[in-house]
């Protein structure tokens, strides 16, 4: 999946196309027994934590969007999540995400990633830009995201 699209340039864009704070693509891997998912790319981020934090299917953002296969919008992380939940959920702490929406990346009709556009300020991913980035996904995510996907 990774070899034929430079995915560094398109979350580039995606940052500069939505200027969101932060933009993280985490896809699975093979472990022993299942496959677990990490963050392999990312731009705005803080620090290099989250390349180091790994997930098992249904667990924290990326692990809940690639098991249910559904997008995640979470306007005001402070309001929805109680403090003592955070540490289920490493890369909100890690970097600091205060508003965020996650898409599941679709190939051959399985979830293969997640894609993560996030803000340090509270309410910034309202929910006509969280609408906005899902019909657009099939365009900056055209071999992954096909448009029937996307009105789920």
């Amino acid at each position: 999946m990774k070899n034929d699209i430079d995915f560094q340039k398109v979350i580039t864009a995606f940052k500069d196309k939505y200027e969101v704070d932060l933009v993280a693509l985490a896809f699975i891997q093979p472990a022993q027994l299942e496959y677990v998912l990490t963050w392999q790319y990312a731009i705005g981020n803080i620090n290099n934590r989250l390349k180091r934090i790994v997930l098992q299917s249904g667990k924290g953002i990326a692990g809940q969007v690639f098991k249910s296969g559904k997008p995640m919008h979470v306007p005001n992380v402070v309001t929805e999540y109680p403090e003592r939940d955070l540490f289920n959920y490493p890369i909100i702490v890690s970097e600091k995400i205060k508003s965020f929406c996650a898409l599941p990346l679709y190939r051959k009709n399985k979830v293969q990633g997640v894609l993560l556009l996030g803000y340090r300020e509270e309410d910034k991913m309202t929910y006509e830009l969280f609408e906005k980035v899902i019909y657009n996904i099939h365009i900056d995510f055209p071999k992954y995201y096909g448009k029937e996907m996307a009105k789920n």
